[in-house]
């Protein structure tokens, strides 16, 4: 969205400020739009108007709870990540010439800061899937270019395969049948989740939406054939005595899928899905169990 289709206003104002550099406002069609600029959001408040000449993005994500997803996550994680996101973004739809799927905004802003988080803690993932789509995964080799370049972390090359996947799932080109799959995949998960936790979760959360992500992930895994690997079998112990309880939240899962689908999930998706579980049930206060 440009400054031209707000209005071609000289300022904005604002609805709600997120962060020192995002804020919200109402466009003409009444919605609710981010917009990012250097300071834009410092010291003001609800009705402050914004110069026009400083705003240098404009996020228009025209489903309102992808919209509020975002701004949820944005007062989770700092404003260059979003930025660096962006970046990423803008050169995929350039490589790819394809249109991406406004949930790339959170879902991507959202790994890399995962990613440089596990970097921190030395619990980096490996990705044996490099890579059936070479132009995506090129564009995640270049990603890894950018986010040393504005964070500084150098990111290994197996998440470059994972920025791949995030590239690819934003392609609006998916395969009906598959998606159909897909969804009965995750819906079967989630209900599995929910009676083994003993909660109802939360659709709307951010959290919840973290979690799909990697279910849409698994989802297209099981449906290309193509497993993650992992041969590190010391960290996968680990994690099956450090997440136990989470652990068999996983194995009910696999069980049912086996069941329902005929699927066999091996040792190395169990240990990213454990993972997952466990930081679904932390982040929303369903379970502190570790073993």
């Amino acid at each position: 969205m440009t400054s031209a289709e707000l209005g071609g206003q000289e300022a904005y104002r604002i609805s709600r400020v997120i962060g020192n550099n995002f804020v919200c406002i109402i466009d003409p069609d009444g919605r609710e739009v981010i917009l990012r600029g250097l300071g834009i959001g410092f010291k003001k408040q609800s009705g402050d108007l914004v110069p026009a000449c400083k705003v240098e993005k404009i996020y228009d994500l025209r489903d309102p709870e992808k919209s509020s997803r975002l701004m949820e996550l944005l007062g989770d994680v700092p404003a260059e990540f979003l930025d660096v996101s962006t970046e990423i973004i803008e050169e995929a739809k350039r490589m790819t010439g394809r249109r991406l799927s406004e949930n790339i905004y959170i879902t991507l802003t959202d790994h890399i800061c995962f990613a440089v988080e596990r970097l921190r803690t030395g619990t980096a993932y490996s990705n044996q899937l490099l890579w059936e789509n070479p132009t995506e995964f090129a564009m995640g080799i270049q990603a890894l270019d950018i986010i040393e370049r504005r964070l500084g972390y150098r990111l290994s090359k197996d998440e470059a395969g994972f920025i791949a996947l995030h590239i690819v799932n934003a392609e609006i080109d998916g395969r009906m049948a598959d998606m159909v799959r897909i969804t009965e995949l995750i819906s079967r998960i989630v209900a599995e989740v929910q009676a083994y936790y003993g909660v109802a979760l939360d659709d709307q959360s951010l959290d919840y939406g973290r979690f799909i992500t990697h279910l849409k992930f698994l989802g297209q895994r099981i449906t290309q054939g193509q497993y993650a690997q992992d041969n590190d079998s010391e960290f996968q112990s680990m994690i099956v005595r450090r997440y136990r309880y989470d652990y068999q939240c996983a194995e009910r899962i696999r069980d049912d899928l086996a069941q329902a689908f005929s699927i066999r999930l091996p040792p190395e998706e169990m240990t990213f899905l454990t993972i997952h579980l466990h930081r679904l049930a932390m982040n929303m206060g369903i379970s502190d169990k570790e073993e």
